[in-house]
């Protein structure tokens, strides 16, 4: 019957998988039918602003012609006008030249007449054609040119091989290749964005598309990300110099990470939490102290002073429990007394994950590691059997420390700018790195038998977290070797216990 049972649940979860798919796909087709519509119709807007530009240039060519044509008929016209008007004048002087051509008979030297006669010699020759062929036009060439318009070349989609891509070091690297050789390609333009679902992206995706534009090779990588989602989705297209070709298939590749921020519900009161920052704050919860102190003792104007005048200032090494306001209840209560910890909103329950803690530069004390949820609240990180972590104390003498179950192993090694914590829930191991250059510092081999979260101990001062990051490669390389020659959780047995 259970195995039934079972089956009948798996046939339930693939049908709602197989649901999911085809309505994704369905939102896929909507979105692409409205996609033609909108880009068919922007699409014919351009084409009638071409044709219109196209126009408007044989417009303005045409009157240039025109006005040429114009200004050589007035140019030949004033010249035959002028000369229509020289003949005119001419046969309206008629008498004058008869009298001229009676003294230019008298003329004895053929010099003398010569002279005589051609300075009343009357062109009879047009100074000007009434030929225009020289401004004809052949539009033949441009007529035959207009007539093989066609569209634009578009580039063929790329793409993307699985295979060739790397996801490793908090960065990724997409590689792609051409169906086939295109020498008039400009670039390529690479789209990117995360998402928690896997196969193809979904239209309804809350995320946008991430754009990097003008790559000239076919393979780009984005490294410094933050893996705060369980994948991300990638395309990439082809451009020429006039145009941008279609989208490659989508690829999908998983980019899981341990992501969590600080409980801030369960954390010290003397430690100001913020996401992934912690800070040691010795006035914590006195302003929430002072409201709910007032709230109680309303009407009570001389018991409110007399608690004012007998209350000493706390010790910045202690907050008293009885002056605490009452928590805002999670998963368990606060952390009180000198335990000045705060531990991560997320469980470690399998797998191997990475994260990294840079403490302030004038941090006295802080502590990095991991704890079981039943971590009492008066207890502090490396002193009971349910928290590993490595110490660091900068206040009085200098010491660098691993910690578990109050047993205390001095680290001859100096202390990191930034601690990278390595902790393979199912290998039973958690080891402390230098996250700069990848040297261990430390590790623990032991077997967990609860979920596991990060912890923190911090006084007089602060720290910031990094998370969203896979196992560097470095790491993992190290691990390979590291099993069985640095010290355990058992070397803590027999050192001096704090």
């Amino acid at each position: 019957m259970d195995s039934q049972k079972e089956a009948l649940q798996r046939i339930i979860s693939t049908l709602a998988n197989k649901n999911d798919e085809i309505q994704n796909f369905i939102d896929t087709l909507n979105h692409t039918l409205k996609g033609v519509q909108e880009n068919s119709s922007n699409i014919l807007s351009e084409l009638d602003e071409e044709f219109d530009s196209l126009y408007s240039i044989l417009d303005e060519v045409k009157e240039s012609m025109i006005n040429s044509i114009k200004q050589e008929q007035a140019r030949k016209s004033q010249e035959l006008q002028s000369q229509i008007s020289q003949c005119n004048n001419a046969l309206e002087n008629a008498e004058e030249l008869l009298e001229f051509a009676t003294r230019s008979l008298d003329i004895k030297e053929p010099e003398e007449f010569s002279k005589s006669h051609n300075g009343f010699s009357l062109s009879l020759k047009p100074k000007v054609s009434d030929n225009m062929t020289h401004l004809m036009v052949d539009f033949s060439q441009e007529r035959q040119m207009l007539q093989t318009l066609k569209f634009l070349p578009v580039p063929k989609a790329p793409e993307i091989d699985p295979v060739e891509c790397l996801v490793a070091d908090n960065s990724v690297t997409i590689a792609w290749r051409m169906p086939e050789e295109d020498n008039k390609i400009d670039h390529f333009i690479l789209e990117h964005r995360k998402t928690n679902f896997d196969g193809l992206p979904r239209v309804k995706d809350e995320r946008c598309w991430e754009i990097i534009d003008n790559i000239k090779g076919t393979e780009y990588t984005l490294s410094g990300l933050k893996f705060d989602s369980k994948y991300m989705n990638f395309r990439v297209r082809a451009c020429n110099k006039a145009v941008a070709g279609e989208y490659s298939d989508p690829v999908t590749l998983e980019t899981k990470a341990l992501n969590f921020n600080l409980d801030n519900s369960s954390s010290h009161l003397n430690l100001k939490v913020e996401d992934t920052c912690v800070e040691w704050d010795p006035t914590g919860g006195k302003g929430q102290e002072s409201k709910i102190k007032g709230k109680e003792n309303k009407g009570s104007v001389h018991v409110t002073s007399l608690k004012k005048h007998t209350s000493g200032t706390p010790s910045p090494k202690r907050t008293s429990v009885g002056s605490r306001p009452p928590a805002v209840r999670g998963s368990r209560d606060r952390f009180t007394g000198e335990s000045y910890t705060v531990l991560g909103d997320t469980a470690i329950e399998s797998g191997q994950h990475y994260w990294e803690v840079k403490a302030q530069k004038d941090c006295k004390s802080y502590s990095v590691g991991v704890a079981y949820k039943t971590l009492g609240k008066f207890d502090q990180l490396g002193k009971t059997n349910t928290s590993w972590c490595i110490h660091v104390n900068n206040w009085l003498q200098n010491t660098f420390a691993a910690k578990h179950n109050n047993k205390v192993k001095a680290l001859d090694v100096t202390v990191p700018e930034k601690i990278g914590v390595f902790c393979d829930f199912d290998g039973g191991q958690l080891s402390f790195y230098d996250a700069n250059s990848k040297q261990l510092l430390y590790s623990f081999k032991t077997k967990f038998t609860q979920p596991l979260l990060p912890g923190f101990m911090v006084w007089c001062g602060g720290l910031s977290l990094s998370t969203g990051m896979q196992v560097p490669s470095a790491v993992r390389t190290l691990q390979k070797s590291e099993n069985g020659m640095t010290g355990s959780a058992s070397s803590l047995n027999n050192v001096v216990t704090q």
